[in-house]
């Protein structure tokens, strides 16, 4: 039997490489984005090896609690006295201070060198100390009083060279360098997208405004000293609000948010792989279902001649194993270039990544071959069984169908309690109480599975009256071939089913993704306006980092401003968790317009020194009104009270405040080098250019701000969104890349199994035109049927989801929903294209005598 099943693999080559592409695509995920996160991995730990290379311990300041980057808080800055008195230590063989912060490059057009969402590092640069130094200098010199060097990367993109005079700006107004020097950093072949700007240290003080402090003190210990001997000898000597650890220990510490952030794009893009095989499982499952009708008569030979039920299914799982270790061997080297590939997309859309070189680990191989074994084991175990039912009186029968299960009568039934059984879990996930963060998730993606296998069951009965109604044009249009195909398509109901459920799932999370984000752009678009009350905001150029509050003053003084209010952001504690905390300028009030349960606009300008507002959700959640008291906790580690004045409602999409807001005079009190997020500015005579150009004059100094009207802000806000959008699409486009194969491998199929049937119509006068003609629309009628089935599916899924969401109103993505519908056609004509070729290719006479 063995034997039997390699050779009869060997026949169908064409039928077998048609079923494996569904689990190449898929493994291919699996293995591409762990060999990419994988490769992210290498080039952060080989960053952060090279950041502290030779250094034993390092000294920093300490944070009352852990502090994501970019947030608006930084730890304050230590004495620069404490690097003198560490050199002073016995055991201390060199010692070397920094400091360090965001730096704009400025470029030619007068705007800020910015590549995506990559950070724009500035630091200080101790060529004297080459032992800590992780720069190469490439060409030029060190550093000078007044001068900066950059990495080799920004200076080829931007056409930048040594002796070049170039804007920088840190945390005021951008002030004029001459480039001294291009550098390298490290051994990694790229950084990603960030920028990189070094200066002398006292340069460096000035520009982010740290004059006579330090960042960070890195520390060697002399020969035959141990780290954690020299660790507790600098411990001993340590002010308050310092710490320190090994240079091995902070390198992790440093590390620890793009590990999470890693784990995180690992996860997500496995989840696609898994979305991309799990539609994979339907592509196999039919294709073998449709192969084992084919050869009933070759099994009941097999039983005729003693083979056994259990050799029958041994041998067709066999063949399912030889393909999915074949398809899966193939998906893991394909795996490869995807990655290449992933590299390239998050480089497009602007979320350049740093690589060193693809990273192809051994569980990688183990990961992506069990996976893809597996999963076509799993979906072979149903065609096989059904192989098993093959009678041996089938084999003198012409035209003898297999026999259907005992349990098919039940079919319906229990498609439909299937499908109901993954609401269930679904509605449980979404608004079950009580529920922790993985038992949410798990609810969700359960009932999902169970809603996706219910509906691909339960559509077959619903295939006859949607093959009618939709292939009612090509019986129109097509004639005698459109009428023949829509007859084809609603001859065998569950294999159109199956066939549709594969594009079904890919266009259902595709609609669901569409409506999600529809959603949120409404509802988003829809709270600036009723927030927006000024003529124009000031945000970053890439319209999420933190700006210096300088700016805003600056603003101020623009002839036409009326009034001027900015939001700072953060973090703070506050009842024993983290929170991002905000803060307002009194000019707030002019500027924002809020809805107030408690309160009044004026709380905005009258917050004082110990005065707070908060969003009702988080007033409910901790029992909060008028006069109540929220102990604040600051990253420096000082512990403040105050007095809530006022509880106001955020619309549904959102508002620039966090639970908690106070005074920007009490932040700053607080709160080292204090930024804002946003700066909303009101004008006399509202928007013109004469006000346009008056900002943007004021603005000159801090190339990384723009000013920017209502309908620009919500536009640029939003532009974020529509590249997370791309990515999601492209990486779902998979999925219907898997069903469009289903769909090639099912009208392949079709066509050898009516084979006689294509002869018998050429013989009385169906011309090739019209065969090819009628695979096409009987390819597109399933098409659309799994379009119109994962269309309406998704925005059912989608309705679900976003009443739970708060911050989220329902809103019908019109126009995705067709170019979704057109999606499905054109799948439906490519998938046509090989299968209408072969049939109209088949020799009547020859096809008239094929058993």
């Amino acid at each position: 039997m063995i034997r039997l099943a390699l050779k009869g693999l060997a026949g169908r080559k064409l039928r077998t490489s048609l079923t494996a592409v569904a689990i190449v695509l898929g493994v291919a995920m699996v293995s591409g984005t762990y060999v990419l996160t994988d490769s992210i991995s290498k080039a952060f730990d080989a960053i952060f090896s090279e950041v502290y290379r030779g250094t034993d311990a390092t000294i920093t300041p300490k944070s009352a609690f852990d502090v994501q980057g970019g947030s608006g808080s930084v730890e304050a800055p230590f004495d620069e006295s404490l690097l003198e008195r560490v050199k002073a230590l016995p055991d201390v063989a060199a010692a070397i201070g920094g400091v360090a912060g965001e730096a704009q490059l400025i470029g030619a057009d007068g705007k800020a060198i910015v590549f995506g969402g990559a950070p724009n590092l500035g630091f200080s640069v101790d060529p004297g100390k080459p032992e800590f130094n992780s720069l190469t200098l490439e060409d030029g010199t060190w550093p000078q009083a007044g001068e900066v060097v950059v990495d080799v990367a920004t200076a080829s993109k931007k056409h930048l060279a040594v002796g070049r005079r170039i804007r920088v700006q840190a945390e005021g107004p951008a002030q004029t360098l001459r480039i001294s020097g291009l550098v390298r950093f490290g051994s990694v072949s790229t950084i990603g997208g960030a920028t990189l700007a070094g200066f002398d240290l006292a340069t460096a003080q000035r520009l982010f405004r740290k004059t006579g402090k330090l960042d960070q003190i890195r520390v060697a210990a002399k020969d035959g000293i141990s780290p954690a001997r020299l660790i507790a000898e600098i411990r001993a000597i340590l002010p308050a609000g310092t710490e320190v650890r090994s240079g091995d220990a902070q390198a992790r510490e440093d590390a620890r948010g793009t590990n999470d952030f890693i784990s995180f794009l690992q996860k997500f893009l496995l989840a696609f792989g898994g979305i991309a095989l799990f539609v994979g499982s339907f592509v196999i499952a039919n294709s073998l279902s449709i192969t084992i009708a084919q050869r009933m008569r070759e099994f009941a030979t097999l039983r005729t001649l003693g083979a056994s039920r259990r050799q029958v299914l041994g041998s067709i799982v066999l063949e399912a194993l030889v393909v999915g270790v074949l398809a899966s061997v193939a998906g893991l080297f394909l795996g490869l270039g995807l990655a290449r590939l992933l590299f390239r997309l998050f480089d497009a859309v602007g979320f350049t990544l740093p690589n060193s070189g693809l990273v192809f680990q051994s569980r990688t191989a183990v990961a992506a071959l069990l996976v893809g074994v597996v999963v076509t084991l799993l979906a072979s175990l149903r065609p096989a069984l059904r192989a098993t039912r093959v009678p041996p009186i089938a084999a003198v029968r012409e035209g003898a169908t297999l026999p259907a299960g005992r349990f098919a009568r039940f079919r319906t039934l229990g498609a439909t309690l299937l499908t109901a059984a993954g609401f269930a879990a679904l509605v449980w996930g979404l608004f079950g109480p009580g529920l922790g963060t993985t038992e949410v998730l798990v609810s969700m993606g359960f009932g999902t599975l169970l809603i996706f296998f219910g509906v691909a069951m339960l559509s077959a009965r619903f295939v006859p009256g949607l093959s009618g109604l939709i292939g009612w044009p090509a019986a129109r249009i097509g004639s005698a071939a459109g009428l023949l195909a829509r007859d084809n398509a609603r001859r065998n109901p569950q294999r159109t089913a199956s066939t549709a459920a594969a594009l079904m799932i890919g266009l259902a999370l595709v609609t669901l993704v569409a409506t999600l984000a529809a959603g949120i752009t409404h509802t988003f678009r829809s709270s600036v306006n009723d927030i927006f009350s000024a003529d124009y905001a000031i945000t970053a150029q890439n319209n999420f980092s933190p700006i210096p509050t300088a700016a805003a003053q600056a603003a101020s003084r623009a002839p036409g401003v009326t009034a001027v209010g900015s939001v700072r952001t953060g973090e703070a504690q506050a009842f024993g968790k983290t929170i991002t905390a905000t803060a307002v300028d009194p000019g707030a009030r002019d500027v924002l317009s809020l809805t107030w349960k408690e309160g009044s606009q004026q709380v905005l300008a009258s917050l004082g020194d110990d005065g707070a507002f908060v969003d009702d959700g988080y007033a409910d959640a901790h029992d909060l009104t008028i006069g109540s008291r929220v102990p604040l906790t600051f990253v420096t580690g000082v512990r403040r009270t105050f007095t809530v004045r006022g509880v106001f409602e955020p619309p549904t999409g959102g508002s620039p405040f966090g639970p908690v807001t106070i005074s920007a005079a009490a932040w700053d009190a607080r709160n080292p080098q204090p930024k804002n997020l946003y700066t909303f500015v009101k004008t006399s005579g509202g928007e013109s250019d004469a006000n346009a150009a008056a900002l943007a004059l004021a603005l000159k100094p801090f190339p990384n701000a723009k000013a920017q009207t209502r309908e620009a802000f919500i536009d640029n806000q939003i532009s974020g969104l529509g590249a997370v959008l791309n990515i999601l699409y492209v990486l779902l486009a998979l999925s219907v890349l898997v069903s469009l194969f289903g769909i090639v491998n099912t009208l392949v199929l079709s066509v050898f199994e009516r084979t006689r049937e294509i002869g018998m119509l050429r013989a009385v006068g169906m011309t090739r035109r019209q065969v090819r003609r009628m695979i096409r629309h009987e390819s597109v009628i399933t098409a659309l049927i799994g379009g119109v089935t994962g269309i309406a599916l998704g925005l059912v899924l989608a309705a679900l989801l976003i009443a739970r969401i708060d911050f989220i109103a329902f809103s019908f993505p019109a126009g995705q929903v067709v170019i979704f519908a057109l999606a499905a056609i054109a799948v439906g004509i490519l998938a046509a294209i090989f299968p209408a070729r072969r049939a109209a290719k088949l020799n009547p006479l020859e096809a008239l005598h094929y058993e």
